[in-house]
């Protein structure tokens, strides 16, 4: 048995059904779909964002003589209104979907994990040395949003068991249906008011003194060591490519399930920018897709080019005729399940290795300082290369001319594979 018919066997045998599982999992799937919701909010807090830091020679004072010293201020009023608040879209989004899954009335489900979340987040904030009643931005933010997402899966699963079980309060067919639901959920309400109660005041008497920072401690801090390292960073993209491989969606599979703690890390980048600090993390805001995801998952987009341009077979040309403008805007499903990519002997190695190098090459030319650390903005996932690495790192050039080099370097590595294949799909053609 060759290699690849090895590697075939592992894939089929081993990680298919495990990938699968994994991928149809209700809660990923709930968190995947649940933190979407914040997606076109913080894109769209991103556009204040670069609006107040435009890289143009006299546009502060242009700005500051219009509107007055106060201006960038008022400017990243929508900044707050998105990237502060986060971990409560977090927390909507997630329970809402949760819901859907386990048949449940949705609203009550949203009500409810907000009621666990700011039972959870004590309301204190230090100010003039003084401590004040108020919600700290600190844990509604990216850092509470793994308390958010916690709370809404707890919260969900507790209001669908009383459901199921059917210990609710059952009101007279004539009460109108809003006021009859609102009293199903008043026993699982009690019930988890209670609950949540007595683990805040347990962990009030600890030195962690509440969730948030218990998760810091045990979850997101060694995520973040994972995730922001290059050795994470090589790790996951495997991962990624493997699901690819397989035929299933990695980047929403992995990218979903890490997404807090890519928010996290994108979200310190830009508080740091603001106000002028050293960013302190390399992989943060859009990273992925400047450097891993070029055109799609496997770096595609340099594959899109060689199918549409340097073909020979009519085949793969009509293939790239049709997938190269879908790769501009990192859409890559014509090639991967059209070429296809998924089990194709001949593209699977430079599929998989493109990504996991251009990755490499990206994090450190941050590291070492040919390029500037991204400010963690949000930018769509189908902004076109050199227009995201503009963008995304809010008028760095050197991201454009790096992100042309990987695009070179990706056809390197594609080309030997995909003559290879050209040449057997012409042959095929020519019999």
């Amino acid at each position: 048995m060759s290699l690849f018919d090895k590697f075939n066997v592992f894939l089929e045998e081993k990680f298919m059904p495990v990938a699968a599982k994994l991928g149809n999992q209700k809660h990923i799937q709930a968190i995947r779909d649940g933190l979407i919701l914040s997606m076109p909010l913080t894109i769209a807090g991103s556009i204040f964002l670069i609006l107040a830091f435009l890289p143009i020679s006299g546009y502060y004072e242009f700005m500051a003589g219009i509107f007055g010293d106060a201006w960038m201020g008022k400017v990243l009023y929508p900044v707050r209104a998105t990237f502060d608040i986060m971990a409560i879209f977090g927390c909507i989004g997630v329970s809402y979907r949760l819901a859907e899954k386990n048949k449940v009335d949705c609203l009550s489900s949203v009500a409810l994990a907000l009621m666990t979340f700011m039972i959870l987040t004590p309301f204190k904030v230090s100010f003039m040395n003084n401590t004040v009643e108020a919600i700290p931005l600190m844990y509604t933010g990216s850092a509470g949003l793994f308390g958010a997402i916690i709370s809404s899966i707890i919260s969900v699963e507790i209001y669908s068991w009383f459901i199921r079980k059917n210990i609710v309060i059952k009101m007279p067919e004539n009460v109108p249906p809003a006021v009859a639901k609102s009293f199903v959920a008043l026993i699982p309400t009690l019930a988890l008011m209670i609950g949540t109660l007595i683990v805040r005041l347990i962990l009030e008497n600890t030195s962690l003194q509440n969730i948030h920072e218990l998760l810091k401690v045990i979850l997101t801090t060694p995520l973040k060591t994972l995730v922001g390292s290059w050795w994470g960073l090589a790790i996951i993209t495997a991962i990624i490519q493997l699901f690819w491989i397989a035929g299933l969606h990695g980047s929403t599979i992995i990218l979903g399930m890490i997404g807090p703690v890519l928010g996290l890390l994108g979200d310190q980048n830009r508080l740091a920018y603001e106000v002028g600090a050293e960013i302190p993390n390399i992989i943060g805001g859009p990273f992925f897709d400047l450097f891993i995801s070029i055109g799609g998952g496997g770096g595609t987009f340099a594959l899109a080019f060689l199918l549409a341009f340097v073909s020979k077979s009519k085949q793969l040309k009509e293939i790239g005729k049709i997938s190269v403008g879908a790769a501009c805007f990192n859409i890559n499903e014509p090639i991967i399940f059209g070429l296809p990519i998924v089990m194709n002997p001949y593209l699977i190695i430079p599929f998989f290795i493109t990504p996991i190098l251009t990755g490499f090459i990206g994090y450190f030319s941050i590291a070492i300082g040919i390029l500037p650390k991204l400010p963690g903005i949000s930018i769509p996932w189908t902004t076109p290369p050199l227009i995201s690495g503009y963008l995304g790192s809010i008028g760095s050039f050197r991201y454009v001319i790096l992100q042309v080099i990987l695009i070179l370097i990706g056809m390197i590595i594609y080309l030997p594979f995909f003559k290879a294949f050209d040449k057997k799909i012409l042959e095929e053609e020519n019999m």
